[in-house]
């Protein structure tokens, strides 16, 4: 084979490779650009929870900072997209108080919520005898003095979205409802349960 023949062969050979590279770099793009125009126009928006009501049966102090609390929620949440589906996959519910969780997670169970659909939990949270930061005592005492006390019901979990027959990957949820328990002097330990209607919507990341 001549020089000139060399030649000819290898700038043959280059052009199939750019060929083949720009015919792939064009599928690749063309697949980014249906996926992100499905995304666009779908647009799903994350799960809208509200924090319906607490029933408080038990939330004390003992020395030396060990905190017993006892008490039921209901939550409800709703899937706002009329085109996707959501799949929790673990959810972890369980209540804070000045940024310390004081219950144990209770692990809601796992489920599917459809297009526009309402899913409602009433899990229970217990926390017995739960070891507290030395400030949490007279802290608690100031806010039962005051007759006021802010709870966070917090959610910690795993969801996917469900178009077609496609399923994302997982992502992070995290839930914040804060839950104004006016105790009016009334309530500072153990005692009778106490239930509050208290409809707040909660903060949701996703």
């Amino acid at each position: 084979m001549t020089e000139k023949e060399c030649d000819h062969h290898h700038d043959e050979d280059e052009k199939t490779r750019r060929l083949i590279g720009g015919a792939v770099l064009g599928f690749l793009a063309a697949v980014l650009f249906v996926v992100f125009l499905v995304w666009a126009i779908l647009h799903p928006h994350g799960p809208r929870f509200i924090l319906q009501d607490a029933t408080i049966y038990a939330f004390n102090v003992s020395q030396p900072n060990f905190l017993t609390s006892n008490l039921q929620v209901t939550l409800s949440s709703r899937n706002p997209n009329d085109k996707i589906g959501i799949f929790y996959d673990r959810l972890d519910i369980y209540a804070s108080y000045r940024n310390q969780q004081v219950t144990l997670a209770t692990l809601l169970p796992a489920t599917y919520q459809g297009h526009l659909d309402v899913t409602v939990w009433s899990p229970f949270l217990y926390g017995t005898m739960v070891p507290v930061a030395p400030y949490f005592s007279p802290a608690l005492s100031q806010d039962l003095m005051a007759g006021m006390v802010l709870l966070n019901i917090k959610i910690d979990g795993w969801v996917r979205w469900k178009v077609g027959t496609w399923i994302s990957g997982r992502y992070r949820l995290h839930v914040n409802c804060p839950a104004y328990i006016t105790l009016a002097g009334h309530f500072s330990g153990d005692g009778p349960a106490v239930k509050y209607q208290l409809v707040q919507r909660c903060g949701v990341d996703v």
